[in-house]
């Protein structure tokens, strides 16, 4: 695999998040799917905000934080620190999961957020992001029109721009949240290296392609057994494979997916760097391919959604077709289910 120039240090957010009393290390276990034994991390209860964003957006608040008052990391959650974190407000657009981070993190420290949700984001996220105390604006009827309504927001109101794409001119913040999904990756390397049985394939669905990107580079920086990576994208949505086939970041056409957090047409620059020199391959599941991951996940006792079990869902495809049957694939189960009405 080429270099990647990318650089996450994963020691910064595991220092900060195992000082966080919501902080534990996810579920990471042995299941059977279609006749396999297949490696599962459920991220589906994650610090109680039900997605692995957690991981990101908490981390990323903090340090931002920390840089725009002066804070230590022992003052962000004192009277002093909070005092100060109130006249900083954050601002992000959000498919539902990185808000809920965003809005958990500026909670905690005492700042303000608020959110720009497209029409599609179901309304859950907007009842549990105003339960954190967050604002939520209702901005376009596409993902990308709620990110131009936060870039504008941020620079028209001087509050801190949080998101979780990156693009030229704009990649330290997201780079910081990439960062905090790097403990995803550790924790699993310390499990892995601690029994001994690594797996022999690894399945990352990606929207923008955060979480999928911090993964490969923890893989491929530190894990001693090094595994087959394969991108998992929605058929309606599949930017970072044209990307990667392009050889430069391109913007795809599609309809809506069910696949709500994955349904994303642009890719993000930090991760497209790092995945188009750590992955091994990219599939596209359909939406009905995404609801068989839903059912498959329901029947080991873990509730997940279309774009939380899409790893999932290209998996099964794999293994029913025949696919390398002595292989110990792994996937991550991304987020618990979420409520459409």
């Amino acid at each position: 695999m080429n270099k990647i120039n990318v650089t996450l240090d994963p020691a910064k957010p595991q220092q900060m998040l195992q000082a966080c009393p919501a902080y534990r290390p996810s579920p990471l276990a042995l299941h059977e799917v279609a006749g396999h034994q297949v490696w599962i991390k459920d991220e589906t209860d994650r610090m109680g905000l039900g997605a692995f964003k957690a991981m990101g957006g908490v981390y990323a608040v903090a340090e931002l934080l920390m840089r725009e008052t002066g804070l230590t990391e022992n003052d962000l959650t004192s009277d002093a620190g909070r005092a100060a974190a109130s006249h900083v407000t954050f601002v992000c657009a959000s498919a539902g999961n990185h808000g809920m981070a965003v809005a958990a993190g500026a909670r905690l420290f005492g700042a303000a957020c608020r959110i720009h949700l497209a029409d599609t984001v179901p309304k859950d996220f907007v009842q549990r992001l105003r339960a954190k105390g967050s604002e939520v604006v209702r901005s376009g009827a596409t993902y990308e029109e709620s990110i131009a309504a936060a870039i504008k927001d941020a620079e028209e109101s001087g509050a801190v721009h949080l998101a979780d794409g990156s693009w030229p001119g704009y990649t330290e913040p997201p780079r910081l949240v990439m960062e905090g999904y790097t403990v995803i990756a550790q924790e699993m390397r310390d499990s892995f290296a601690s029994s001994g049985q690594w797996p022999t394939h690894v399945y990352l669905q990606a929207g923008v392609g955060g979480l999928a990107g911090a993964m490969a580079y923890m893989i491929r920086t530190n894990w001693a057994v090094q595994p087959e990576i394969i991108v998992v994208e929605p058929d309606a949505a599949p930017c970072l494979q044209h990307s990667a086939r392009a050889g430069e970041m391109v913007t795809v056409d599609g309809p809506v997916s069910n696949m709500g957090r994955l349904d994303c047409k642009t890719p993000s620059l930090l991760a497209y760097e790092i995945l188009s020199k750590a992955a091994n391959r990219y599939v596209t599941i359909s939406d009905t391919e995404a609801l068989r991951g839903v059912e498959v996940s329901a029947t080991l006792g873990i509730a997940s959604t279309p774009s939380g079990a899409a790893g999932l869902a290209a998996l099964v495809q794999d293994l029913e077709a025949g696919t390398s049957p002595d292989m110990r694939p792994l996937v991550i189960l991304s987020e618990g289910g979420v409520d459409d009405a």
